[in-house]
């Protein structure tokens, strides 16, 4: 249905794109995966009309299709789901779905609501999302959401569908009902173009890959021709047989109901909670983290893992309970001064929460030192001492070179961004880090190096709370798990007893386990 021809395209004399060629057809998904760089978006915005290539053309149905503009991708029936989605959260599903086609009362301005409604409960039918057309988006999941963006493009007679990273913010339960819906409307006879950095689902859910590589074709076929391994290799150009790396030594472990408990250690535990509750919340979460401990929070969407990160930095006030680092209470310090006292946190929304899109990578990345380069009695920032504290950060992170330090952080790509943010509090040289959903969104070369990163820190003596929606990154970089289900803690595992099914039983609410 749509084909690719010797696809070309350069900005500045850089080449992005070359010679990339294959084809999608009616009744089959292909997934499109790639590091950042490799040019996925690039290829995209040329199908969709945003760039022209340099060389190269592009076929819909046998035609020439040589869009100028993105509304020729749309009266082609082309459509995008993109990862930041194109919704108008004050508006309800009625009026984002039929946005650019209001049904009006003949010669006046006014709109039909009651055609609107039956027409918004009819596409909302097909991707299975039962809400009132009333519904303001702003009260929908992230899930929700893009299952309202499904139903836009269908309500455009949309015949061939792109997904950026569709479940990059959904968890296990919304992503499995996305791919439900991906399935029907291919059983439909709809093509699917599916850009993705989660390999595993790559292969579940496509008939066909395509793996670009430096803007290239690296390789292309069945499903049946690619395992994670050969996508991997293809995409990086090499093997990344050891993409967690191997732990040189484990910390001393926090007891487990799952085993016999452990001594408790000498010092303190790096952070501590004991019996956090915020209503509606979180309740009665009780754990530690020891120094050169990395543990894992596990659990479904809604589950309350976000919100407990919060809690824990200071964002959101504790209700009752205690929060100590290095044994000593700081439940009523503000994020402020728990920086100080050697706290981090990287949010899961770095574009709006963790970085300044608009400043520097420089900028970004000292946000948080500016005190610890500040001299004299007024407080003068020594500017060469940090401008080599930045570049040892920007090194030990591997920060793209071709990235200048005056360089906007909105300008680099996902993973370089997420760089930027562990590299800001890599230079604050915290005690403990709390990680959010930390390689959301980045291709798999950057996911190991942030694995290295996490692992390095945790060798140093940090403490590293990682949460995060894929189990199999939590399986192999930390040394236990907790599960999380309805703002509790329900189970916990230590690394010997990490078992797939078992954690995902808890996390569905399955079985119990109650100490920590």
């Amino acid at each position: 249905m749509i084909e690719f021809r010797a696809i070309t395209k350069s900005f500045g004399g850089v080449r992005v794109l070359r010679d990339v060629s294959f084809a999608a057809a009616a009744g089959r998904t292909l997934g499109l995966v790639g590091e950042n760089g490799a040019g996925k978006s690039t290829l995209m915005n040329i199908l969709g009309g945003n760039l022209r290539p340099d060389a190269g053309e592009m076929r819909i149905h046998g035609r020439p299709y040589a869009p100028r503009h993105p509304r020729d991708a749309t009266r082609q029936g082309i459509a995008f789901v993109h990862q930041e989605l194109n919704l108008f959260p004050n508006l309800s599903i009625a009026e984002n779905l039929l946005l650019v086609d209001l049904p009006r009362w003949p010669w006046t301005p006014l709109i039909r609501r009651g055609a609107l409604a039956r027409r918004t409960r009819e596409l909302l039918a097909q991707v299975g999302l039962a809400r009132s057309p009333a519904t303001p988006v702003e009260r929908l999941s992230a899930g929700e959401r893009q299952l309202v963006e499904i139903a836009k493009a269908l309500g455009r007679e949309a015949w061939l569908l792109i997904l950026d990273e569709p479940t990059s913010s959904l968890g296990m339960r919304e992503a499995e009902r996305l791919f439900a819906v991906l399935d029907r409307l291919r059983a439909a006879g709809m093509a699917t173009i599916y850009i993705s950095h989660a390999l595993g689902d790559v292969l579940r859910l496509c008939d066909d890959v395509v793996v670009l590589r430096d803007g290239e074709v690296a390789g292309a076929g069945p499903r049946g021709e690619f395992s994670q391994e050969r996508m991997i290799a293809l995409m990086v150009g090499r093997s990344l047989s050891h993409v967690f790396p191997v732990r040189a030594r484990r910390a001393r472990e926090a007891p487990s109901s799952a085993g016999p408990a452990t001594p408790a250690p000498a010092s303190p535990p790096a952070l501590e909670a004991r019996r956090v509750s915020v209503p509606g919340v979180v309740r009665d979460i009780s754990f530690s983290l020891a120094h050169g401990e990395v543990v894992g929070v596990a659990g479904v969407m809604g589950a309350g893992r976000s919100e407990l990160a919060r809690i824990l930095f200071g964002l959101v006030p504790c209700d009752r309970g205690e929060i100590l680092l290095d044994g000593r209470p700081v439940h009523r310090h503000a994020p402020r001064r728990r920086i100080r006292q050697g706290l981090a946190f990287l949010t899961e929304n770095r574009r709006e929460e963790g970085l300044c899109m608009e400043a520097a990578i420089a900028d970004n990345i000292a946000l948080v030192s500016l005190r610890r380069h500040a001299r004299g009695p007024l407080r003068l920032l020594d500017a060469e001492t940090l401008r080599g504290a930045v570049g040892a950060v920007r090194e030990a992170v591997r920060l793209s070179p071709a990235a200048h330090d005056l360089q906007p952080v909105k300008t680099l790509s996902g993973g370089n961004q997420q760089k930027v943010v562990l590299a800001k509090w890599l230079l604050a040289e915290p005690g403990v880090l709390i990680l959010d959903e930390p390689t959301r969104g980045i291709d798999v070369g950057a996911k190991s190096e942030i694995y290295q990163l996490i692992h390095g820190l945790a060798a140093q003596g940090a403490g590293v709370l990682f949460i995060s929606s894929e189990l199999e990154e939590l399986l192999g970089l930390c040394d236990r798990i907790l599960v999380m289900r309805r703002g509790e803690i329900g189970a916990a595992f230590r690394r010997e007893e990490f078992d797939r099914e078992r954690i995902l039983a808890a996390a569905l609410g399955e079985m119990r386990s109650a100490g920590v």
